[in-house]
């Protein structure tokens, strides 16, 4: 009977993955923005939903997720807002469809040798700025800063060092002078008294500073034809991350961190849970996007880049708040 029970049991599991519902995320980083999707994975809710996720994270950053979503080898990209303003003006249809990061999360931090004063923007002249990648979103930063100081992306050397602890390492080793990039870093970089923060746009009053508005940044998007094709997958996915972000705003730093995949925390655990603590107000409480916010990151690479500039953007083409609308009003356990 015993051996009846468990054969059922294994065929019950099996019968339950072969109908599960196959998707392949990619991750553009680990860094804090794009927090509320391991969260929902630590939480098991896409699971939950009937859905079997692959995961391939691009540690490099998010330009790197973007190619492999527009070559069709993933489906659903963790990516942020702005890369679908750049792919509308290719002609490429590229969508969000849930909002984790409602603002920038960025710093721009100083090595220790580093004579940048951020009252005296001409002082950046010849430095070496670390972004994630070039056609980041930490690019866009560098880019528009310069932009908005009378200076030029030719008076700086913009170097990619990826992120988490690959960036602050070029920081602490003088790979570079100033270092554009996200929490956990952020907040690594003065536990470890690598540098200090020069520039802050983590919270609203310094985005607004540094943008002139609230920049959002994480989201999860996936090609028009895809979601045409798959909505009962895009609305799962919704589901379950839009749970995430709902839990993760009624529990604490030390609760989040602890749900977490091991692979996801970096560096010394303690510093890391005071990281998503610094983290914790950019994100969004429902999943939904904000068409006033979005024109931010319109008017950010309108600036600096050409083909956007010269391009006639939709911007209600570049995202949909239709399925976190249909998502059940239930908070993940």
């Amino acid at each position: 009977m015993r051996k009846l029970m468990l054969a059922l049991a294994a065929s019950i599991a099996f019968a339950g993955s072969a109908f599960a519902d196959p998707v392949r995320i990619s991750v553009g980083s680990y860094n804090l923005n794009n927090l509320p999707f391991p969260v929902a994975q630590g939480l098991g809710l896409y699971e939950k939903e009937g859905l079997e996720v692959t995961v391939e994270n691009f540690a490099s950053g998010g330009s790197k997720t973007l190619q492999a979503l527009v070559a069709g080898s993933t489906d659903i990209a963790v990516g942020f807002y702005d890369h679908t303003i750049q792919m509308q003006s290719q002609k490429k249809d590229v969508v969000a469809f849930v909002q984790l990061a409602r603002n920038s999360g960025l710093v721009l931090a100083g090595g220790k040798n580093s004579s940048f004063d951020p009252a005296k923007p001409e002082t950046i002249k010849g430095a070496k700025v670390g972004i994630t990648s070039p056609g980041s979103s930490s690019d866009f930063f560098v880019r528009y800063y310069l932009q908005r100081n009378g200076l030029s992306a030719d008076d700086v050397s913009l170097i990619g060092v990826g992120s988490g602890s690959a960036a602050v390492a070029a920081l602490e080793q003088g790979k570079v002078d100033l270092l554009v990039n996200y929490d956990p870093a952020a907040t690594v970089i003065e536990a470890k008294g690598v540098g200090k923060i020069l520039i802050d746009a983590r919270s609203d009053e310094g985005a607004k500073a540094i943008y002139g508005g609230i920049y959002p940044t994480s989201v999860l998007y996936a090609t028009q034809s895809y979601i045409d094709e798959n909505p009962e997958t895009i609305q799962k996915v919704t589901n379950a991350t839009v749970k995430a972000l709902e839990w993760m705003n009624s529990h604490s730093a030390e609760e989040i961190v602890e749900k977490l995949p091991k692979e996801f925390i970096s560096g010394d655990r303690d510093t890391y849970v005071k990281a998503v603590e610094n983290a914790k107000a950019i994100f969004s409480k429902d999943g939904r996007i904000n068409a006033e916010d979005i024109e931010v990151p319109l008017a950010v690479l309108q600036s600096f880049n050409e083909k956007v500039a010269t391009a006639k953007i939709d911007l209600t083409k570049t995202y949909t708040n239709e399925f976190v609308g249909k998502v059940p009003n239930v908070a993940a356990n």
